[in-house]
């Protein structure tokens, strides 16, 4: 049986951590940018991890 592919576009979007958990970027920051606050635009730079009920399925994805 051939090795499983790693979902490629999963792949540029999580990143794995030392300890083995998932990095994200957050959402929201793409555009109609004028009507959110200075802070609510800054605290989305930040990354944050992905969650525990999703990590299994996207640690799959990006293995």
């Amino acid at each position: 049986m051939p090795k499983m592919k790693s979902n490629r576009g999963a792949s540029k979007t999580f990143k794995k951590t030392g300890s083995g958990k998932i990095k994200r970027n957050k959402a929201f920051k793409a555009h109609i940018l004028t009507k959110k606050t200075t802070k609510r635009k800054r605290n989305l730079r930040k990354a944050t991890l992905v969650a525990a009920s999703d990590s299994k399925r996207v640690k799959i994805m990006i293995q």
